[in-house]
């Protein structure tokens, strides 16, 4: 089991490590979380909703991802309220105190997914949350000690250097636990170390001595391998950079920063095009005039619309709108740019009633208890921004609201529309740019209207080739970089392998 000293140490990232190392090494592998509090999810192949981390960790041992390897989905919705998917569904909207209420059933359905997955994998590698010593929470934990001692599992303790206080946080959080807890907790992995080892040494040897625990492996901050984030926007993804300071050849692509922005990965495929300049906003100076501005998903479209209002971020979309800017809204920002968005019954957001839209597109939203999940193979060919838009997808909806278009548009695929400008345009779809295929085409066809060339595109690579090569190079990081000795004595292994094995 990966537990952490906090939440965004990496114990996401250690755990996908370790899955793709056991997979290359022939062992079959599954993932598991007991319960994750995260809106960048995952739909299953059988149409359930899981965290993306745990998607990530199947795809790394080479399975595909079940409900089982998440039971439990936090979605928040508002600071004490989230959306509680209980294996792949949703069980309604909880306050904290009114979650806990729900602890035995919980309980229950954590360890039938996790019964289900031991009886069908060779093994195991469990993800704890946030920390095992939060002392007020530990009452109710269900993810953390109380899973380690179900599953009868070894556990790491990972600690992120690059933050600071990472000796204080290693011995703080052991020091906290039961002196049975203790005993469970096999070793350290620090995470995120830049600089001159040698300078590491003392503390490292200070930290064995002070605990009696060993230091498995020190892990480097590598900017470079694009493992997709658990749950948020790293910090300094989201810091804004001023478009007129970077190159100008770029493609200038800006994603307004939601308060409840959900499923980012749709854009992060994005960084990797070497003709693309992707930046979130928050304010309404920062908008600029980008080649694209994109309306995100969100977990709470209702109330995310009345944020934009509120920052006034509206008019600044619609004032770009009325100068000829080109718009993308997804999902939740694609119910955004209708007419109306209706909640009669509180469904998203309590008593929240009826909210006038941004008015891009004729079309009602009204939002039903039954969420649409599932995956879709789509093809689209359609006029965008004057040129010609093709290209297979592959992707997923994930929503509460059903749209309905009061007038009639150019379809943007069968999930979507285009507005009569071929500048703005709407869809349901998440991992709109994963497919290599569509992605080329319509950058093309955005550089061509915006009227730049662009410097180092032609990439057809789909997002699954790429994530495969950082997958391999994450599993030889770990293969580098790990204490394989101590790792090989907690799992009964006897070695591991650099390539997938037979």
């Amino acid at each position: 089991m990966v537990l952490g000293t906090g939440s965004g140490v990496g114990k996401s990232f250690v755990a996908a490590g370790l899955c793709r190392l056991l997979s290359n090494s022939g062992f079959r592998t599954a993932p598991f979380k007991a319960q994750n509090m995260s809106n960048n999810s995952y739909v299953t192949e059988e149409g359930g909703e899981i965290g993306r981390a745990q998607a990530v960790q199947a795809e790394c041992a080479r399975v595909t991802p079940h409900t089982d390897m998440n039971p439990v989905l936090l979605k928040p919705a508002s600071d004490n309220g989230s959306q509680v998917i209980l294996q792949g569904k949703s069980i309604g909207h909880f306050k904290a105190r009114e979650f806990y209420s729900q602890r035995e059933r919980i309980a229950k359905a954590i360890r039938e997914s996790y019964e289900r997955l031991s009886a069908s994998y060779e093994m195991i590698i469990l993800e704890g949350a946030g920390s095992p010593a939060e002392i007020n929470l530990k009452k109710n934990d269900l993810v953390n000690m109380p899973m380690a001692r179900l599953a009868g599992a070894r556990c790491i303790l990972v600690g992120d250097i690059d933050r600071g206080g990472v000796f204080a946080s290693l011995i703080g959080t052991l020091s906290l636990l039961e002196a049975e807890e203790q005993e469970r907790i096999a070793g350290f992995v620090i995470n995120k170390f830049r600089g001159d080892f040698s300078l590491l040494e003392d503390g490292l040897d200070f930290l064995e001595e002070r605990t009696g625990k060993k230091v498995w492996g020190v892990l480097p901050y590598d900017r470079d391998l694009w493992i997709e984030e658990e749950d948020a926007l790293a910090v300094e993804n989201t810091n804004f950079r001023d478009p007129d300071k970077q190159k100008l050849d770029k493609l200038d692509i800006a994603v307004i920063l939601l308060p409840r922005l959900s499923n980012f990965t749709d854009f992060e495929i994005l960084k990797h095009d070497p003709s693309v300049q992707l930046r979130y906003i928050k304010k309404p100076e920062e908008v600029g005039e980008p080649d694209l501005l994109i309306l995100p998903g969100t977990k709470a479209t209702l109330a995310d619309l009345a944020y934009l209002k509120e920052k006034r971020l509206d008019t600044k979309i619609l004032d770009f709108a009325d100068r000829g800017g080109r718009i993308l809204g997804i999902c939740g920002g694609y119910q955004m740019m209708g007419t109306r968005l209706r909640d009669p019954h509180g469904f998203e957001e309590r008593n929240q009633g009826e909210i006038e839209g941004l008015k891009l597109f004729k079309m009602a939203t009204e939002f039903y208890p039954e969420k649409v999940l599932r995956k879709a193979e789509d093809f689209v060919d359609s006029e965008i921004f004057g040129a010609r838009v093709s290209g297979k997808l592959e992707c997923y909806e994930i929503h509460m609201g059903q749209s309905t278009l009061e007038e009639s548009y150019q379809p943007f695929g069968t999930c979507g529309a285009i507005h009569p400008s071929g500048k703005i345009l709407g869809t349901y779809y998440h991992g709109l740019f994963d497919s290599g295929e569509f992605r080329e085409s319509f950058l093309n066809a955005l550089a061509q209207s915006a009227g730049k060339r662009r410097a180092g595109g032609g990439h057809l690579q789909s997002a699954g080739q790429l994530k495969e090569i950082h997958y391999e190079r994450l599993s030889r990081l770990l293969l580098q970089r790990l204490n394989l000795n101590l790792l090989s004595e907690a799992l009964g292994i006897t070695e591991f392998h650099a390539v997938p094995q037979a």
